[in-house]
């Protein structure tokens, strides 16, 4: 008999653990190869975990509800030794530390005592887990061991989370700060705390309770907003060229190829052509380093039926023409709203789009999708009057026109690069080519 472990899986790139929602199969029921194990979720998508073997479930190590880091063994599955894969019947475990993932010059032996630290502490008497990403953040911030351990941890079992450790640094400069402060001030006139007011509920008002989904993102909003200053540039675009011609085309381009073209796909090929003109937008950071993309991977923003948004990523984006695009636009879009996504078809991404001209708005100021360094968003095109310049003089003409905006995050990326490569993309959809035949 073998023993095969069931690992929780990497569901994206900034996820460092996930929710066991369902157990399909218990203790000493069979399973077969692909078949679904338990389903799991993140703020990113809620997906199905299959057996990476044939045999039966052996022990669970967690329950339902139960928040799981990723890499950890979550199950074992018996099976025969003969019927177990060859070279290795675990599934790989996916890397958990920034440092482990981001270094590709790290040893052997490094990677093995990174192994180790997921499981031993610090201090041999301690009860207490820490992840490699925890203990990689204070040591960055000189947390003692000590300290570490009056952390409260709000993970499983208490135990202490990425986030916990963001909580105590904001909690101890905040604190630092208020002491200076209350000393300077000491000397000049006395000084008042403040307190916030509470919210008011009376009156007519519904307590309506975040689901979990709600309260992932808006931690992730906030912890992007915290991590990178963000800076917003705006150009407007003229997309006569682009609207004429998709008009022109949409209805023989369903009969050929029984799909629609919209204008998402149009805006991924020119954001993709941009990039290749200004690389330094690809990148992401890691410490005091910064990490350069060579894949260019397009993260588009899909909304939910629950009103919620999730991000499918486009692989190589840059290696696929308008019809390749498309297909690839559409079948991501449909497969979001049924929540039938993949784990691998959120993760990677390098630069994200969102249309905020989907809502009839005409321009928004995205939050970076973390750990991106940009993200770009269209608005509704509109038909306007505007000055049309010709060889023989200036018309007044009507055009469909769109404003771009681009948040990006002002460590890494300066307000030349910013503004440049967002011209650069106004300028590719400015000059469509109506000609184009797919």
């Amino acid at each position: 008999m073998a023993r095969i472990e069931l690992i929780m899986p990497k569901m994206g790139e900034s996820i460092i653990e996930a929710t066991i929602l369902k157990w399909l199969k218990k203790e000493g029921d069979a399973v077969e190869l692909d078949e679904t194990i338990l389903e799991i979720a993140t703020d990113k998508v809620d997906s199905e975990i299959p057996s990476p073997t044939k045999g039966v479930v052996g022990q669970i190590l967690f329950k339902e509800n139960d928040v799981v880091a990723v890499g950890k063994v979550i199950a074992y599955i018996e099976t025969d030794a003969s019927s177990a894969p060859k070279e290795t019947s675990a599934p790989k475990a996916p890397e958990t530390t920034i440092e482990t993932k981001l270094t590709p010059a790290v040893s052997q032996e490094n990677k093995t005592e990174a192994t180790q630290n997921i499981v031993k502490n610090p201090d041999s008497t301690s009860t207490k887990f820490y992840s490699p990403l925890v203990k990689n953040i204070a040591k960055q911030e000189n947390i003692p061991f000590s300290k570490l351990e009056e952390i409260q941890g709000s993970g499983a079992g208490g135990r202490v989370t990425k986030r916990d450790v963001i909580q105590y640094l904001d909690q101890d400069k905040s604190a630092q700060k208020t002491e200076a402060t209350s000393q300077m001030q000491s000397t000049v006139a006395p000084t008042s705390n403040y307190t916030a007011p509470a919210s008011s509920i009376s009156g007519q008002v519904e307590i309506i309770e975040m689901d979990r989904m709600r309260k992932l993102i808006a931690d992730h909003m906030v912890m992007s907003k915290h991590t990178s200053p963000h800076v917003t540039s705006f150009v407007e675009v003229d997309m006569t060229n682009a609207v004429l011609w998709r008009e022109k085309v949409k209805n023989n381009f369903q009969k050929k190829y029984n799909q629609k073209i919209t204008f998402t796909p149009i805006f991924i090929e020119a954001v993709a052509k941009a990039i290749k003109d200004f690389p330094m937008i690809n990148i992401s950071v890691n410490g005091q380093t910064i990490v350069r993309k060579l894949d260019i991977n397009i993260g588009m923003a899909a909304a939910l039926p629950s009103g919620n948004l999730i991000v499918p990523v486009i692989k190589n984006a840059d290696r696929l023409n308008l019809l390749g695009l498309t297909f690839a636009v559409n079948d991501l879009a449909d497969r979001a709203r049924q929540n039938k996504l993949k784990p691998d078809e959120i993760q990677e991404g390098t630069f994200t789009l969102t249309n905020v001209g989907g809502f009839g708005n005409v321009m928004g100021t995205p939050i970076i999708n973390q750990p991106q360094v940009a993200i770009m968003a269209t608005g509704s095109i509109q038909k306007k009057p505007a000055v049309i310049e010709t060889p023989t003089g200036d018309m007044i003409g009507i055009r469909h026109l769109m404003f771009l905006s681009l948040s990006y995050d002002h460590r890494v990326v300066d307000g030349s690069l910013g503004g440049k490569f967002l011209r650069k993309v106004g300028d590719y959809l400015e000059a469509f080519d109506m000609s184009l035949e797919i």
